[in-house]
């Protein structure tokens, strides 16, 4: 006797309350908010117009998202809870997504499998508690890629048609190369030999979604440098997603198990195109500019997560065979090994040493040093980002290299004075504080203003307390007698 299924409802709603309680778990990350989350934060808390202003010079790729958290800040105000709750939200409605899916294409085992997945892959769970978009590009495909399925399977009307496509649109207008979701889809179509006119009805579809993103793709080629810092491609920079892939490949070897269905749907068809094609598109996108980040594919972690439900219903079909009451344990006793087996990851991405610094933590010391008339300098001017998301440690303290504020150059850092003025200013000071990267994560001065203010410091001030704490350093300078 095999175990009886699990409901519909509970396939969908066990992994999206389970990514939920991973998402609250250690939301604040003691209370730290690292440099992508800090852009976030600070050009939430500008107007709409001077948000409309910036993306005019950088960022346009994140302007839906940034507008999204502008009114999110407005009706809550911006706090850690604020800032990244729409990316446990969304990841846990991706997670019901892949639930539905697996439902559908082969059985409940593997819906609520590759639904509890989800949540525990590592990059999901970085992303899962992440001030920034790409959690909520993942919910869009979870979306989209079950409107799809509900087409093929014939179940949808031209709404469904409408709801894909606009699906798709939303997406890409909070990241353009999710746009890398059309191939896959296309490539499932082709898998199970849909019809013409389904074929027709989805190019149309598909071509009203590009057709809505394409204004952004072609302005954001004019912001290009942003991601000039991007490595271009290398072997080793391939690894990761070929393990990835080779661990889908699996999952879909395994679901060639499954009960055949008369319309060529599987989780296969659906999950393997998912995985493979943004990860290749991505890749020949970065022989012609290097593009390679995981994030920009975060939404194929979708398809790994299929994958490895359609594996779970195929071992938990394989023992009700042999022991029907082990059926029901099976699930459990995968879930409780790799749950153990990643919790190390799942703590440390949950440290504030899982990101690169943290913007709030030097502002305690910012307060502590500063007196009556000090000034305050940042190096390099990138990390003004510690001033503007602490305004309140910062007053007082005149910012003596800034000639026009963000808000006001409609930039994410303002912009500095010429060198021989941000020289005359230092001079006139006394006490001046540094703001800047702790060694193990600095870069050499790039500009001439930060060359002046480096030579200006070893030259005419002398150290009086140099401190670090999670990735930044403040540094507490006198002027030499």
């Amino acid at each position: 006797m095999r175990p009886s299924s699990p409901r519909p409802l509970l396939v969908r709603s066990i992994p999206a309350l389970w990514t939920l309680a991973l998402g609250l778990w250690g939301l604040s990350r003691q209370n730290s908010v690292w440099r992508d989350e800090a852009a976030t934060w600070q050009v939430a808390r500008r107007s709409t117009a001077e948000i409309v202003q910036l993306l005019g010079n950088v960022d346009v790729v994140h302007g839906l998202y940034y507008l999204l958290m502008h009114g999110l800040f407005e009706l809550f105000g911006p706090d850690t809870t604020v800032l990244r709750l729409p990316s446990v939200a969304a990841t846990a409605v991706a997670a019901a997504c892949v639930a539905a899916l697996g439902h559908r294409l082969a059985g409940p085992w593997a819906g609520l499998g590759g639904g509890l997945a989800l949540g525990l892959l590592p990059a999901a769970q970085f992303y899962l508690q992440e001030g920034r978009p790409y959690a909520l590009v993942a919910a869009g495909a979870g979306v989209s890629t079950l409107l799809l399925v509900t087409l093929l399977e014939g179940r949808g009307r031209a709404v469904h048609w409408v709801a894909y496509g606009g699906a798709v649109a939303v997406s890409g207008l909070l990241n353009w190369l999710s746009l890398l979701i059309l191939p896959a889809h296309l490539a499932t179509l082709l898998w199970c030999r849909a019809g013409r006119g389904t074929g027709r009805r989805w190019t149309a579809a598909a071509v009203a979604a590009v057709v809505c993103v394409l204004p952004l793709v072609l302005f954001s080629r004019s912001q290009s440098a942003q991601v000039s810092w991007i490595p271009p491609l290398t072997w080793h920079m391939l690894i990761g997603p070929a393990v990835l892939l080779a661990v889908g490949g699996a999952g879909a070897l395994l679901d060639r198990r499954s009960p055949h269905r008369p319309d060529g749907l599987s989780a296969a068809a659906v999950g393997l195109p998912l995985l493979v094609v943004p990860h290749l598109g991505l890749a020949g996108l970065s022989l012609i500019q290097p593009l390679f980040l995981d994030r920009y594919v975060l939404f194929s972690l979708l398809g790994l997560a299929l994958l490895i439900g359609a594996a779970i219903g195929v071992a938990v079909r394989t023992v009700s065979r042999r022991l029907p009451r082990a059926g029901w344990w099976l699930l459990p006793a995968i879930v409780a090994v790799a749950a153990v087996a990643l919790l190390p990851q799942a703590i440390a991405k949950r440290s504030p040493a899982s990101r690169v610094d943290d913007v709030l933590a030097v502002a305690d010391d910012v307060r502590r040093l500063k007196r009556p008339g000090d000034a305050v300098l940042f190096f390099p001017s990138a990390r003004r980002d510690t001033r503007l998301v602490s305004p309140d440690a910062f007053s007082g303290l005149e910012d003596i290299a800034l000639a026009r504020t963000p808000e006001r150059s409609g930039t994410l850092k303002g912009v500095e004075a010429e060198p021989a003025r941000i020289r005359a200013a230092m001079l006139t000071h006394r006490r001046i504080l540094l703001v800047t990267d702790a060694p193990a994560v600095s870069r050499p001065p790039a500009t001439e203003r930060d060359r002046t203010k480096r030579s200006v410091l070893r030259n005419h001030f002398r150290i009086v307390t140099d401190g670090q704490t999670r990735g930044r350093r403040v540094t507490l300078y006198e002027r030499r007698v």
